[in-house]
């Protein structure tokens, strides 16, 4: 199971990731490198301040790290913490697998004698006549 305090990172970043415009930035991010903030709100139809806002809540998540190069800032994506997410959905896996075995063991210990085809009703009716 996850830890507690990994319990809270993973709700923060799911958090962070269920907003569309913040998948968007970290996609643009795993596809073209490090960016400005500017560079990254020239793609969106929003105003600066509102990338800006979505890039700290990314931060905070820890999906992004910020660099200063000089004067300029660049945004870059950060893989490490979608380990979490990573681990979450493989216990989930582990969990369903366990219960789809158990219920694989269920059906081949049923009696052999339920295989068997149930008698056409035509045809008994016609035996009868």
């Amino acid at each position: 199971m996850v830890e507690r305090m990994d319990d809270e990172s993973l709700s923060t970043i799911l958090k962070a990731a269920s907003d569309p415009t913040r998948r968007a930035i970290l996609t643009l991010l795993a596809q073209q490198g490090p960016l400005r903030v500017t560079d990254i709100h020239s793609r969106f139809d929003m105003s600066l301040n509102s990338v800006s806002k979505h890039i700290k809540a990314l931060e905070r998540a820890g999906l992004v790290k910020r660099r200063t190069e000089w004067r300029e800032h660049l945004i870059e994506v950060d893989m490490g913490p979608l380990s979490l997410i990573d681990a979450w959905f493989a216990e989930l896996r582990s969990i369903w697998e366990l219960r789809l075995e158990a219920l694989d063991g269920i059906l081949s210990k049923e009696d052999p004698e339920d295989d068997r085809p149930e008698p056409d009703r035509r045809t008994r009716h016609r035996r009868r006549a």
